[in-house]
């Protein structure tokens, strides 16, 4: 699934989404409703009253301020990779790792769903590419979309994907061309990460990163972000997410919940941060859309391998790294406002009380109904 590098084709910005069209790229999937709350322009929402008490609890936990019980600077994990699929690709039935009273049910699709695997490509954390994680190690996230039916297919704790099936504690689909409500899939349902949302739309690539570096723009939609959960807020969670974790910790009133989306002070200085067109590009996009608060984890930023893409970051029109935005605190962001606090209500079994909506009924037209 290599690719040879080859000239961007056109390049459009179109409502203020960057949208490309390259010769032999891998471009990340994307929600095609401009209303989709990830592509939506964040710089006038209003923020919570104590946005900034918020981020100065935040940042009094460790010297950098992200992170888990692991003191993290603002870096950035690479190890995700994002396949395409089309009509032809085979697809697999899901299988419940390790067994049957493991699997996250009802929040996922049933055991003998169908999802599609590339021949080429790999589940998160492996090096080189492969089919095989160990779940020990790693969350083993595995991500396909479906270019011809525009479904993205996601998985989380996939030990092993291949003719056997796709052997996964957790595997569902989203269908890139609905807009979904304020409680995704279902209220108290969790998804490949933790929150409930999707993954793939909210990474960014090489490719991307560098188009919108070529007109001084953005990625034109907001990035996945972690923190541990002991710097969570215990047991709560706000909307667009639509799970909490009982794993969360923190009890105090300034703690950040789950589901919380960060935008990066209008007042910081791009151009004085870096000189870098590529880093600029980040920092446009956390100032424009921001990033939501979407795991548990220690990393606090997720971008795509490039293993599979055209362009690659070590690419002297790229060089962009894990470290490149190391000295970003929390204390630059700010917290926008996402309504009540909501919490999770299952104090035994945090995957038994997912309610589903029916997928009838919340896409009509493409919108909530």
């Amino acid at each position: 699934m290599s690719r040879v590098r080859s000239s961007l084709a056109s390049l459009i910005v179109t409502a203020g989404i960057l949208v490309v069209s390259a010769a032999g790229s891998a471009p990340l999937p994307r929600f095609t409703q401009p209303t989709a709350i990830w592509n939506t322009d964040a710089r006038t929402l209003a923020t919570r009253p104590n946005s900034a008490q918020m981020l100065t609890h935040l940042a009094a936990f460790s010297s950098n301020g992200w992170g888990d019980t692991r003191d993290f600077d603002f870096q950035i994990d690479l190890s995700f990779f994002v396949l395409h699929a089309n009509a032809s690709t085979p697809t697999h039935p899901i299988v419940a790792f390790p067994g049957s009273d493991d699997y996250y049910a009802p929040d996922c699709d049933a055991p003998g769903s169908l999802f599609p695997l590339p021949a080429t490509g790999g589940i998160e954390g492996t090096d080189p590419p492969s089919f095989t994680c160990d779940t020990n190690d790693s969350d083993c996230h595995l991500l396909v979309v479906n270019d011809a039916t525009h479904v993205l297919h996601e998985a989380y704790l996939t030990n092993s994907a291949g003719a056997s099936g796709v052997h996964s504690i957790c595997a569902l689909r989203w269908d890139l061309t609905k807009t979904y409500p304020r409680y995704g899939r279902g209220e108290h349902c969790t998804s490949a990460d933790g929150a409930g949302f999707p993954i793939a739309p909210l990474l960014f690539n090489a490719d991307e990163v560098w188009t919108a570096a070529q007109v001084n723009g953005d990625l034109g939609h907001a990035i996945r972000f972690i923190l541990g959960n002991n710097r969570m807020t215990y047991r709560k969670y706000v909307h667009p997410s639509s799970h909490g974790t009982k794993a969360t910790s923190d009890t105090d009133a300034n703690a950040v919940p789950y589901g919380s989306r960060l935008r990066l002070k209008s007042t910081f200085d791009v151009n004085a941060f870096s000189t870098n067109p590529s880093v600029r590009v980040l920092l446009r996009t956390l100032q424009k859309y921001g990033m939501f608060l979407s795991d548990g984890g220690g990393i606090p930023l997720t971008g795509e391998s490039d293993a599979f893409t055209t362009h690659k970051w070590a690419d002297s029109d790229i060089d962009l790294d894990t470290h490149s935005l190391f000295g970003i605190r929390p204390t630059d962001f700010d917290v926008i406002e996402s309504g009540a606090l909501l919490s999770v209500t299952d104090a035994n079994d945090e995957y038994n009380d997912c309610v589903r909506t029916p997928e009838d009924f919340i896409y009509i037209d493409g919108y909530d109904f």
